[in-house]
Formats: C-alpha cells, structure tokens, sequence
C-alpha cells in the first residue's frame, strides 16, 4: 500500500452533531507522489518499545468502542477485528460506510493487524465496536435522521462490553445531554479517551468532549516529545501521545495512506495504551488503569503540577506492563478527581471563545513549540530518546526554562 507525504495544502473538516458541533480533529495536508510502506512509517511503534510489549501483551480480550464517522472492517488491517453485531441495532445503521476514512483510521491505530501491508495497531488483538455519528459527511434526511447523534452513541456504547470508548473527534460547543451520557458510561466502569482539539496556534478554542468531566482528553506530541503547536492546550489536557506524522487513510476510497498530524490518532494510541494495560489487568477498573498510566507517564515536572500542554506527561503502557509489583491503588477513587467536577470543565487557559457555539476547524501542522529533555534510564526496545519510552521527558520552554503549569480544579 502506498504512504502519501501531506506538506502544503490543508484539508479541512467541519462538521455538527445534533447534540453539539464536533470536528474531526485529524489534520492532514495534501498528498504528494511519494510510495512507501506504510508500516515503516509508524514510528511510534519502535519508540514505545511495541515488540517489547507484545511479549507481554497484545490487547486480546479487550473491546475498544470507536465512536467516529464509522468503520470500514473489509481492510485488509481490520479483517475479523470490528464486532459489527455487537453494536445495539437502535444505533447500528452503516455503522461500516465511513466517506473520509478517519474512524476506519483510528480502528486500525488501535487494533490493525497489519495484514496485507495495513497499518499495526498498537494493540494489535484488541477488537473494535464501531459507532457512526453524524460527522457533517451525511446526506440526505433519512441518513442523517437515522444516525444517532454524540449524546445516544457514548450511551450505547457504555451498554456494551466495550471497557474504552475512543471519540477522536471534538467541537466548540458543549452539550448537558453528552455531558450526563459521559457520566452514566463512567458510572459503567467506562474509560473514555478524546483529542484534545486541533486549534492550538488558532485561537485555542475549547473542545468537546475532551472538555466534558470524565473524559481524558489527549494531546499531540512528535518524535521529540514536542507538543504539536496545533495542539489544544488548557487546563482540560490529561495526557499526551503521538500524533504527528502518524499513518492514516488519505480518504474514504481506501487505496491510499497518507501522513496525517493531529490529536486524533494521539487519543486513538491512549485508547490502544489502556488496551494493553487492561488485557494483563482484567480484574483492575478503570480508575486503576488510567492511576497506572499516570503513574508512569513521562514528564519532568511535578506530578501535582500537570502541564497545560501534555497533563501528566506522555504514556508509556510498557513501563506499566513490565512491573510486575506496580501498585494500582483503589479501584473505586478516581485518580483525577481533584481535577474533575460535576459537569463541564473550564476553557483552556487564553483561550478565544466562539460565542456563536459554531465548530471548530482542522488547524494540523507540523511543527510545535520547543521541548526540554530530561534524561530517564529506560531507552525500551527501540534505543530512542523520546518521551514515551521513557528516554525524553518533554515540557513546553519559553526562554530556554521549561514550566508546568498547574491546571485549575475541573467544575460544573
């Protein structure tokens, strides 16, 4: 399969839920002529030390919920891997026709086998239900009447085996009733991650449902560990991952990959990371996982001094897997509760607020703000100094001193 480079062009992606505007918060820029293999282009697999931790585990035994534009589980990466029949006929309608090829993306990000020269996903035996909401790609009335809006998809995703809801996907305007859907599915044992929102060097606008109280939001980090300058910062961003240069599906022809750069493949590798903890940890909650991989997420800040760019710092499942001794704590106290309140959290710090509720834009780009290294023993597998094997500790420097800023308590 080919692997498109995307340099100049943007393409941009707005889009509306019926319960609140969302985006796709994949950024990608125009193809060039440039074939080459696409699993070569998946570094973030050599740098987390992936062959390493699929010694230990590969996700099997774990769903993952895709709440996306749907999933197209004919890939040749996806085949055997998306449990169409599990999704809840009241929201099921082509729950596998996806037109741009963003949640087909994601599904592989997490969960691809690798087959036929398709992307690997990170947890590679996990399995996917997919959920399609209205991403602003529908037509028609009966299409767009018949696909559930955000707040139905996370309810009935919560009622399925699915232990992670993944919604790469967010929007300036929050909504009570996805709010109240985000709360039953933690109140289910649900672990749900989100993008963290592709505005960054656009205005910052706030992004839901990152932003709701419950989700993880995730941001973008590249090679370095460098936070992408696309990337939404605030005092609502938990963790980080990789989320440039990743591998995606040019379109929804499905005949080519491209280079995409974004927080949405970012929050599509937490959802695989938690997989992979879970597989092993079957017994643990969700509370338990997310502790974990908090606990050992690479940053060269304070722990109790979260990053308004990268939150708690970059996950590292391989660090959770190979301790054997790793102590979870209690499985019935959330480890971000003193971030997290009773209803939505509050905007991102200078953040420009769109007073018309109207969705925010794909804002990818490639580069990001300078990063500080700070040195770790553990190199993993794949012997890079980067962040989330542990090597490269990134935080954001202004004038050559790197900061944490200490995120406001989360509130109704």
């Amino acid at each position: 399969m080919a692997l498109l480079t995307r340099r100049n062009a943007r393409r941009l992606s707005a889009v509306c839920s019926a319960l609140g505007a969302l985006v796709i918060t994949s950024a990608t820029l125009a193809p060039e002529a440039a074939a080459l293999d696409v699993q070569s282009k998946e570094w973030y697999l050599d740098a987390m030390g992936a062959e390493d931790i699929w010694k230990i585990s590969t996700g099997k035994g774990v769903k993952v919920a895709v709440i996306d534009g749907g999933v197209n589980p004919s890939t040749s990466s996806l085949k055997g891997q998306v449990l169409v029949d599990e999704v809840p006929k009241p929201v099921a309608y082509h729950v596998t026709h996806d037109d741009n090829g963003h949640g087909t993306s994601m599904a592989e990000i997490i969960a691809g086998t690798g087959a036929g020269g398709g992307i690997k996903g990170l947890a590679p035996n996990a399995k996917i239900i997919p959920f399609r909401v209205d991403l602003g790609q529908l037509r028609g009335a009966d299409e767009i009447s018949k696909t559930p809006d955000g707040a139905t998809a996370i309810r009935a995703a919560a009622n399925t085996d699915a232990k992670i809801i993944n919604m790469s996907m967010g929007g300036g305007a929050p909504s009570d009733e996805e709010q109240a859907a985000v709360k039953y599915a933690v109140s289910k044992g649900k672990l749900l991650f989100a993008s963290i929102g592709n505005d960054g060097d656009r205005g910052n606008m706030s992004s839901y449902p990152a932003n709701y109280s419950g989700v993880i939001g995730v941001s973008a980090i590249d090679k370095s560990g460098t936070v992408g300058k696309f990337s939404t910062f605030g005092d609502y961003v938990d963790l980080a991952a990789p989320g440039l240069h990743i591998p995606s599906w040019c379109d929804g022809t499905f005949t080519e990959y491209c280079d995409t750069d974004g927080t949405s493949p970012a929050s599509a590798i937490a959802s695989a990371s938690a997989a992979l903890v879970w597989s092993v940890h079957p017994d643990w909650t969700a509370n338990q996982v997310l502790r974990t991989l908090i606990d050992t997420a690479a940053r060269s800040w304070a722990k109790d001094k979260p990053s308004k760019y990268l939150g708690y710092g970059g996950m590292r499942p391989r660090r959770v897997l190979i301790n054997k001794n790793i102590n979870p704590g209690p499985a019935d106290v959330d480890p971000l509760a003193k971030e997290n309140g009773d209803g939505t959290s509050p905007s991102p710090s200078s953040s420009a607020k769109d007073p018309s509720g109207k969705p925010t834009k794909d804002a990818g780009s490639a580069g990001g703000p300078t990063s500080a290294a700070a040195k770790d023993t553990d190199s993993g597998s794949g012997g890079q100094t980067w962040v989330i094997i542990g090597a490269v500790a990134a935080v954001l420097v202004i004038g050559g001193a790197g900061f944490a800023v200490l995120r406001a308590r989360r509130n109704s």
